[in-house]
């Protein structure tokens, strides 16, 4: 068989497997928007639940969600950042770091119930921060900081060795060469990274589970340890909890959650290729 041949079919076998990932995905969304979009209306984003969660909408869930998501931001991302800094620009190359990678990793792919199970005994019980929106962000942000600190690392070590090489012999620190020359290039993949990880929070519901949901809480939330409702667990009390739940609610509320996460994606991926056409590498 020709070298050409063997290219080919190895195309085609791409191909094919990528369509049999890909039309399955656009099915479902398909699904939950043409069975959900009925459901939308300045009433249904804007107002709270009533008669039972039957009627009305799902404004504290949303509002708990997109709060929920900014508390993760801010315990993520900057230790995220400065975790990944560190290991990619100061960290010698031992083996105290090789397991410090390998434990990111395997955190990476845990459960999050089990995130959610630590956030109960560490945060909410020993603690003593209670059922609160303090807890839920915390533990959030534990499940997000294995993503953001290894799509961090890999952005910022995939930026030429020579920019650093270049501004250290223009007599620039070390910091100053990380500041102004490695994170710029390497911004792209961080935000990648971040947005990725506020997704998977945003769309969890064991965690928030132990940590901070409530099943029905029609005011909001007034400090950060209050309770709050949350899409993700607002769909699931909706979808299991309470008998005679109108489906084109159960699926408007799914198709909130979805849209609120792929304008993140969205975002972050228009962000990323605004910022990688000015690359000059």
């Amino acid at each position: 068989m020709k070298r050409q041949d063997i290219h080919k079919m190895a195309v085609r076998l791409i191909t094919a497997t990528a369509i049999l990932v890909i039309v399955p995905i656009i099915l479902v969304i398909l699904f939950i928007i043409i069975n959900g979009a009925s459901a939308i209306s300045w009433e249904f984003l804007t107002a709270p639940p009533r008669n039972g969660m039957r009627e009305g909408g799902i404004m504290p869930a949303l509002l708990g969600t997109v709060i929920l998501t900014f508390g993760t931001a801010i315990v993520s991302i900057p230790l995220g950042i400065g975790a990944a800094i560190y290991l990619a620009e100061y960290a010698s190359d031992n083996r105290l770091t090789r397991w410090v990678r390998l434990a990111i990793v395997n955190l990476a792919g845990i459960p999050s119930i089990v995130y959610g199970l630590f956030g109960l005994g560490a945060f909410v019980l020993f603690m003593n921060f209670g059922t609160s929106i303090l807890a839920g962000a915390l533990t959030l942000g534990l499940l997000t900081l294995p993503v953001v600190i290894s799509a961090s690392e890999e952005a910022i070590l995939g930026v030429p060795q020579q920019f650093r090489l270049v501004s250290l012999s223009l007599g620039a620190t070390r910091w100053q060469t990380i500041r102004h020359q490695v994170l710029p290039h390497a911004l792209p993949g961080i935000i990648t990274g971040v947005i990725l990880g506020l997704g998977r929070a945003a769309g969890e519901t064991a965690p928030i589970l132990f940590t901070v949901a409530a099943f029905y809480l029609p005011k909001l939330p007034q400090s950060i340890f209050d309770q709050t409702m949350a899409l993700p667990y607002h769909l699931f009390v909706i979808s299991t909890q309470v008998p005679g739940m109108p489906l084109s609610i159960q699926y408007g509320t799914a198709l909130v959650l979805l849209m609120l996460i792929l304008s993140m994606t969205l975002v972050a991926t228009i962000f990323r290729t605004r910022m990688r056409r000015r690359r000059q590498w």
